[in-house]
């Protein structure tokens, strides 16, 4: 935005967010003093590692990358944090999941290149793709650390605590910054855009994801994250954006991963 550095976003976009989830929280009667206690020093690490550490890096490195890039080191989210939760929370790699992680992965690539597969050759790495890979290893690591170690708190409990600390964060950094513009001097639509992220890619993201992974596990669930190009194409083709033949196949794919690997669809071996 032309009207607000990155890490002004941040901090306006996870405050609101975080008050929002408090007010419910409030309005719920789910403050709960002894889930906090058992739990705090896990809600501080995932509000600095999954609010804090995934956003901040991954801004940071798309400030030095291309978008492409940053688009691709992200897709490898669901392999990286199926080998986290592996390792972690010893979570047995199916075969379903391996087929449908790679299907998805394949879409993405299908979907970002649009069937060029030659501009992958032309990739060059630098020290912005080396922050987002942080970033996505944040991602993977909230997942995996929540279905790890928050056992007494709902989802909605980690959501609210976890990006209230990840929103403190932002904000003590966000006030050493200089602004672009005057707070009083930005336009109401850019106050919009803020209110949209705040409410819907903060509070009803995070709070859909946190019950994505208490539902499904984490691995499972961070499959979803090949639908983001997907979805961003469907919404380009809205506004008017042609679709390619290429990118159609790889949504197909993306589609076709995410649900053969939750098990939606079942391919049966013919019997001879």
């Amino acid at each position: 935005m032309q009207y607000f550095e990155a890490i002004h976003i941040a901090a306006w976009r996870f405050g609101i967010a975080a008050f929002v989830m408090l007010c419910l929280l409030k309005i719920r009667k789910d403050f709960e003093v002894e889930v906090w206690r058992q739990n705090r020093a896990y809600y501080l690490l995932l509000g600095i590692v999954g609010i804090f550490g995934f956003n901040f890096f991954f801004f940071l490195g798309m400030k030095h990358t291309e978008a492409v890039n940053g688009a691709l080191i992200m897709a490898t989210n669901p392999l990286v944090t199926t080998l986290l939760a592996s390792v972690i929370l010893r979570e047995k790699i199916i075969k379903r999941q391996g087929i449908g992680m790679l299907l998805a992965l394949l879409g993405v690539v299908f979907v970002l290149t649009q069937g060029s597969f030659t501009i992958l050759q032309s990739l060059s790495f630098s020290k912005g793709d080396f922050y987002i890979l942080l970033g996505n290893i944040c991602w993977a690591l909230y997942g995996v650390l929540g279905r790890r170690f928050i056992k007494t708190g709902s989802p909605i409990q980690t959501t609210t605590y976890t990006m209230t600390i990840g929103a403190l964060a932002f904000i003590v950094i966000s006030v050493t910054q200089k602004s672009i513009v005057p707070v009083l001097e930005i336009p109401l639509l850019a106050w919009g855009a803020i209110l949209f992220m705040a409410i819907g890619m903060s509070v009803l993201g995070y709070l859909w994801w946190n019950n994505g992974i208490a539902q499904i596990g984490a691995a499972r669930t961070s499959l979803f994250f090949n639908v983001v190009p997907v979805v961003t194409m469907i919404i380009s083709f809205i506004e008017g954006v042609n679709i390619t033949p290429a990118q159609s196949v790889g949504m197909i794919l993306v589609v076709t991963g995410v649900l053969y690997s939750s098990g939606f669809i079942q391919i049966k071996p013919k019997k001879v």
